[in-house]
């Protein structure tokens, strides 16, 4: 008899089990949304630029170590892992998004990564006329709206205005990510004879232009990342004076610039969400959130703030353009996630989750992403 119950007990236990395993499954709610667009550069590129179609100076992008720490090989994302656009994918119980440009995956229905390594928030054609070489990526924000605005068109969505059901159906599902854009513009006219004020007007006006093409095609739920503290980056500390430090050691100039580029952009954020009422515009401070974990390192589990993990000379930033990560002559650290900058100008996967955990789940978006969430009903 005892056996026999046993066998009984087990059995019960198993079902209920089942069944209470069941019943959660039926109950969790849909991801929130059903499809993310992102766009941006290197921060956020996941696949749309290889070793030979990179930027100037981190050409090896395809090479290890990159990818090393999550993904076990190169993906052509310039970190060791995972990027910001990689967790917002997980948060949101959705796929890695696929790169526009890889051909094997279909991006008729589903998540598209237009973002590009190198890419401005200025036309090309405006760093060739000024004779600014090392814009070597002919891709701006106005590429990958094009591209956006191909996909849209195979969905039967022109505008809100003339095409308003087509545009619903993919907006109202729909999560628009612009990473971090316009490091870059600024970056290409360094040594220039083009005034920086020129290249902040150009590419603040760029970035605007580009977000109010996508309010007016009916974009509902859009984040923008603000520019990261850019003279915290090695390769701003290997070129700058040592006398233009600031209290962090950062690279002074450069942190003021991309402060001011901010506080501009927001300004431009406040005006657009007055002439689209309807959407939910959110900006992401890159800048705060970084300085943050500059400030605390130690709690995020950071000891190495400015010197690369991956790189070539073993010196005070382990960091030559010449010998860049992925490059023959370069090594890499033993454990990245002490470090905060990956190759000079890219950060490791355990900053962009750092960075990631700030705008999801903290308080350095405006508003909170948290409050996007509760605005956004649930998926059918």
């Amino acid at each position: 008899m005892i056996p026999k119950l046993h066998h009984h007990l087990i059995l019960s236990l198993a079902i209920l089990t089942l069944i209470l395993s069941s019943s959660i499954h039926a109950t969790s709610p849909p991801p929130p949304f059903k499809n993310v667009y992102a766009f941006g550069d290197s921060y956020t590129d996941t696949g749309n630029t290889r070793s030979n179609t990179g930027p100037s100076g981190f050409m090896f992008v395809s090479n290890p170590p990159y990818g090393r720490t999550f993904f076990h090989h190169p993906t052509n994302r310039y970190s060791d892992g995972r990027l910001v656009i990689d967790f917002v994918a997980q948060r949101l119980s959705l796929p890695f998004l696929p790169p526009y440009l890889n051909q094997s995956t279909d991006k008729s229905n589903g998540s598209v990564n237009f973002a590009v390594a190198g890419s401005t928030a200025i036309i090309h054609s405006f760093f060739a006329k000024n004779n600014m070489s090392l814009n070597i990526i002919p891709q701006s924000l106005r590429t990958q709206l094009g591209w956006f605005e191909k996909l849209l068109e195979g969905k039967g969505c022109v505008d809100s205005a003339s095409t308003p059901r087509e545009c619903e159906g993919v907006f109202n599902d729909a999560l628009i990510w612009v990473g971090e854009i316009g490091a870059n513009d600024y970056a290409y006219s360094f040594g220039s004879s083009v005034p920086a004020k020129t290249i902040q007007q150009l590419a603040i006006n760029s970035v605007t232009s580009f977000l109010q093409a996508l309010l007016k095609k009916g974009a509902k739920y859009v984040v923008v990342q603000g520019l990261p503290p850019t003279g915290c980056l090695t390769l701003s500390l290997f070129l700058a004076p040592p006398e233009d430090r600031d209290e962090r050691g950062c690279v002074g100039s450069g942190n003021k610039q991309s402060f001011t580029h901010n506080a501009i952009l927001k300004t431009k954020l406040d005006s657009l969400r007055k002439n689209f009422p309807k959407s939910l515009i959110v900006y992401a401070d890159y800048y705060d959130a970084y300085l943050r974990v500059v400030k605390n390192a130690g709690k995020f589990g950071f000891k190495e703030l400015f010197k690369v993990c991956c790189g070539y000379g073993n010196d005070t930033y382990n960091f030559n353009y010449f010998h860049a990560c992925g490059s023959p002559a370069s090594t890499s650290c033993s454990d990245p996630s002490r470090y905060i900058n990956w190759d000079g100008v890219h950060l490791t996967e355990a900053m962009y989750k750092a960075m990631a955990d700030a705008f999801l789940n903290g308080t350095y978006t405006q508003p909170p992403f948290s409050y996007l969430l509760t605005r956004k009903p649930q998926s059918n």
